[in-house]
């Protein structure tokens, strides 16, 4: 299939590249007659401008890069959803990349992105990065980053975050008012500073309460959970809730209670940090702290196009965690 392009069009009509070119912008000094001889023809040959070559006779581009461990969970999906919903509405492209939680894929996705001449980065950190070096070369080259979910400890990046240490708050003096004395805390990996804050804002919480034995561990993935669960459940003192910080170790959790037909609540009471999708699909609904990867994008976009327009503010913004009661407690 011929490649449609200017030099084509001006050979059709007759006309200079040039005139072509600024009939196609609607310039003032292009008459009327010929605007509209040329976006016809343009219309009836399906002519594409050469994004590329715009991109870097401009040297800008209108495309984001998205780096996320991974597009398969409903969080990321629907933090992506937002991204991708602004990015429309605003004429953005989006550029999508896949870390798989390796810190050598985050690299090259890295590479990528500035290969691509993207105009920003929205980030989050694989469960492996030790070092930002890379990440640096964005803000050394003054192109936005925006880092959301996992992110760097260090103040001088812009951060987009859940509300950790109140929403693990929150999930904690929920247990403490149902009177739960024996409690399974399930967090994620322990190298994310993620884990370290709903961590400490759980333990502040709960070591307030006397006679509470708590039994904390930590997972990388449901499968780990599950295993987790069931060793807990084979002990003579059984857990009587189960906190679970996100959803994956939620399904972990959830698989090993069915599995031995263990009664939510009357046997093992439930409480979760959610997106939400996942606390709607057992029976009772899951009790769960929302943690929306939509809301989040939404805020991740806000402060991007915030930088774009100049603002040179670094900044740590939170969403907010509401309690959605279910019934498993």
């Amino acid at each position: 299939m011929e490649t449609i392009t200017l030099k084509k069009i001006s050979e059709v009509l007759g006309l200079s590249i040039s005139t072509i070119s600024r009939a196609l912008k609607n310039h003032p000094d292009i008459s009327e007659n010929t605007k509209r001889r040329v976006h016809e023809l343009a219309d009836a040959l399906d002519y594409e401008p050469n994004i590329n070559a715009i991109n870097l006779r401009a040297k800008k581009n209108r495309v984001f890069g998205l780096i996320v461990p991974s597009i398969s969970g409903f969080f990321y999906d629907s933090f992506i959803s937002a991204i991708e919903e602004e990015c429309r509405a605003n004429a953005y492209s989006l550029m999508i990349l896949q870390s798989s939680n390796d810190a050598a894929i985050e690299i090259n996705s890295l590479h990528i992105c500035r290969q691509n001449r993207v105009c920003g980065l929205f980030a989050c950190l694989t469960t492996e990065t030790k070092s930002l070096v890379a990440f640096d070369k964005f803000n050394e080259a003054d192109i936005p980053l925006v880092f959301f979910d996992k992110v760097p400890e260090e103040t001088k990046y812009n951060k987009i975050c859940i509300a950790d240490e109140k929403a693990a708050k929150q999930a904690a003096e929920l247990l403490q008012k149902n009177n739960k004395k024996h409690i399974l805390a399930i967090f994620g990996n322990e190298n994310l500073s993620i884990t370290r804050t709903r961590f400490k804002a759980f333990q502040k919480v709960i070591s307030t309460e006397k006679d509470v034995t708590i039994y904390n561990e930590y997972c990388n993935d449901s499968d780990i959970a599950k295993k987790i669960t069931k060793k807990h459940f084979a002990k003579k003192e059984t857990p009587a809730a189960i906190f679970c910080m996100s959803d994956d170790i939620l399904i972990g959790v959830m698989k090993c209670l069915n599995e031995l037909k263990i009664s939510i609540p009357s046997e093992v009471a439930v409480i979760a940090l959610s997106d939400g999708f996942l606390p709607k699909i057992y029976t009772p609904e899951i009790t769960y702290i929302e943690t929306s990867g939509y809301k989040l994008g939404k805020l991740s976009f806000t402060k991007m196009l915030s930088c774009i327009n100049g603002n040179t503010d670094t900044e740590e913004l939170f969403i907010t965690t509401p309690l959605v009661k279910g019934g498993s407690l």
